[in-house]
């Protein structure tokens, strides 16, 4: 399974969010691929108030404060 995480350079939020992503890994199996949104300009557009922000299979898991419990309940089924 691979998740997506969409942040940008100097975000303080995105560094947290994928230290929480990170700890979800440690009990769930997943590849986690990171997506600098300011490299695309749909992107950027479309993620840039809502970073960091956690996709699976196009699907938006979750996006802003990012949470253990919620990311384990849509990561670890």
């Amino acid at each position: 399974m691979i998740v997506q995480f969409f942040s940008r350079a100097n975000c303080p939020l995105c560094v947290e969010g994928l230290q929480t992503l990170k700890l979800v890994q440690e009990d769930v199996t997943f590849d986690i691929e990171i997506v600098n949104i300011e490299e695309d300009d749909y992107i950027h557009e479309k993620y840039m108030l809502m970073i960091p922000v956690v996709e699976k299979d196009g699907v938006i898991i979750q996006y802003g404060n990012l949470d253990y419990p919620t990311l384990m309940e849509h990561l670890g089924s």
